[in-house]
């Protein structure tokens, strides 16, 4: 009998302790072409039974040490994941990104409030190896028509 695959188990490749490059933006959706460049750690475990998992990033970046903390659900009836966001500053869940996997490739998507506006944002997970991963977030102001990246964080398992 083939057991049916609901998607549950989409980022058990990311389950453990990453070593990351990140590359951000420094000003989002102003047209820059500036990027602040520095190194975090990842530490990623399963919750709820493998129906989700949490992560904490500490970032290494120019203003100091920053922390950030990820949690994802999967919705069994859906066959999606909600992926929350929180930082060190706000102390809040963001708006979740919304989605699945298919073919190795991750991409969730969201309408959220970005300096006093609504947007559009997209994260998109690709898995290269068990060892290497790549995560990238992208905004957009015309409802996903265009794209700006302004995010990528190249991870190598530790």
């Amino acid at each position: 009998m083939l057991e049916l695959q609901d998607g549950r188990n989409d980022f058990d490749f990311l389950i453990g302790t990453w070593d990351s490059r990140q590359r951000r933006l420094r000003e989002r959706l102003k047209g820059s072409n500036s990027w602040e460049e520095f190194q975090a750690k990842l530490e990623v475990r399963k919750v709820l039974g493998g129906m989700g998992n949490f992560d904490e990033l500490i970032m290494e970046r120019e203003g100091g040490t920053m922390r950030g903390a990820t949690l994802r659900l999967y919705d069994l009836q859906a066959r999606q994941w909600s992926i929350y966001w929180a930082d060190g500053i706000h102390g809040a869940l963001a708006v979740p990104e919304v989605g699945s996997f298919k073919d190795g490739r991750g991409e969730f998507y969201a309408q959220e409030p970005f300096e006093g506006r609504m947007i559009f944002s997209r994260f998109i997970w690709s898995v290269f190896s068990e060892s290497t991963c790549r995560w990238e977030q992208a905004f957009s102001e015309v409802g996903g028509k265009t794209w700006e990246t302004n995010w990528v964080a190249d991870f190598t398992r530790c």
